[in-house]
């Protein structure tokens, strides 16, 4: 079939941004969305500091840093959580939590992780027969993958938090 005479589906209005709990739904969309995420907060940041060092622009470089610091962090937050629901080991885990410091290797971070299948799979709500379901920090994490709003709220409270005290301390490499 020509690919012009497919039947193309309507567009809705409310159909034109993904849900927020489209990009929850699995670790594989959360993860992905973060990691898309991380390199264009790397793009803002390089922008940011071309601005400084071209246009003398120094604000550029604290609103993309900031940016880039709250997404940096936020990425790790996540990395984490679904290191522990697909139970990587710490070799893929830490490979996914340092991806994030070189520029734009969140991406064939992401693309390593899926095409080795530890992206694979649903949120674990539910205790198996698995004995590592039975660690308090697994009943916890299911606690709150069961309230996924709550988690997300928790999540960007605590990653606030961490980004209003490393910014109370000061960029990397101090301020000139």
């Amino acid at each position: 079939m020509c690919l012009l005479h497919r039947r193309i589906p309507p567009i809705r209005a409310h159909a034109t941004l993904p849900y927020a709990r489209d990009v929850f739904r699995t670790p594989f969309s959360l993860f992905r969305t973060l990691a898309f995420a991380e390199v264009v907060s790397w793009t803002l940041l390089i922008a940011g500091l071309l601005l400084r060092a071209f246009a003398g622009l120094d604000i550029a470089t604290v609103i993309a840093g900031s940016i880039h610091g709250f997404v940096f962090l936020s990425y790790g937050a996540v990395a984490v959580l679904v290191a522990f629901n697909q139970r990587w080991g710490v070799w893929p885990a830490v490979v996914a939590i340092v991806s994030a410091i070189i520029p734009y290797a969140t991406i064939p971070t992401e693309l390593w992780l899926h095409r080795t299948g530890r992206l694979v799979g649903d949120w674990r709500l539910e205790q198996g027969d698995d004995p590592r379901d039975r660690t308090w920090y697994d009943r916890l994490m299911r606690v709150f993958l069961r309230r996924p709003y709550l988690l997300a709220v928790l999540l960007v409270v605590a990653v606030a938090v961490l980004f209003t005290v490393l910014v109370i301390i000061g960029p990397p490499g101090g301020r000139h």
